[in-house]
């Protein structure tokens, strides 16, 4: 079957565009630091790290390396492996908030950024609302755990909500790209319309 330049010229963008979120996803998914806390970063740096419940120590390339050393989980922040674990979301322009490990790649959209889903088995759409950048605050940490159990159902039915909203905003998107298609096409149809008029009467 023959491909059409006009084909070529149409599935090239989309081609782009599925290659940036497999590139992007396959970064994510190499990051060690992916799942720390902005406080902890600075843990992290050492080549030797302590568990933080002191039991053992751990070298740095063993810092997600889905395979849980730690019992309290500080060696896999940013997989499922350790069931005491927590991920971090940083949730760039709205509220950050930590989740349980095993949440991580599970196909449900738990972060607003969509950074606990970063395997590529599911794409979570980036629900964040821009307002700017977040002070990260020990106290807010601390909190952030105390509220985890709390907070789990209601974070879940926000997703759901924050996804319809999205598909439908989707939806007005394409109405109005159409309409505005249609008005230009209306426009060019009357400008040359108007044009052959006028040179008809100059002619007479």
């Amino acid at each position: 079957m023959e491909i059409t330049q006009w084909q070529l010229k149409h599935r090239f963008p989309v081609c782009v565009v599925a290659s940036f979120f497999l590139f992007v996803s396959s970064i994510q998914s190499k990051s060690p630091s992916l799942g720390i806390h902005p406080l902890d970063e600075k843990y992290f740096d050492a080549e030797v790290i302590k568990c933080k419940d002191e039991s053992k120590s751990f070298t740095r390339d063993r810092l997600n390396d889905n395979f849980c050393d730690c019992i309290d989980g500080t060696d896999e922040p940013g997989t499922s492996a350790c069931p005491a674990g927590k991920f971090y979301c940083r949730n760039v322009g709205s509220t950050p908030q930590l989740i349980f490990s095993s949440r991580v790649n599970d196909r449900f959209c738990d972060c607003c950024d969509g950074s606990d889903e970063y395997d590529g088995g599911i794409m979570c759409p980036n629900t964040c609302i821009m307002g700017g950048n977040i002070e990260y605050k020990s106290e807010d940490y601390i909190s952030t755990v105390s509220r985890l159990h709390s907070n789990k159902v209601q974070q879940r039915k926000i997703g759901l909500h924050l996804e319809d909203s999205i598909q439908t905003l989707a939806g007005l998107k394409i109405i109005i790209i159409a309409e505005l298609v249609v008005g230009c096409f209306l426009l060019v149809k009357w400008i040359y319309y108007y044009t052959c008029v006028k040179s008809k009467k100059r002619r007479h």
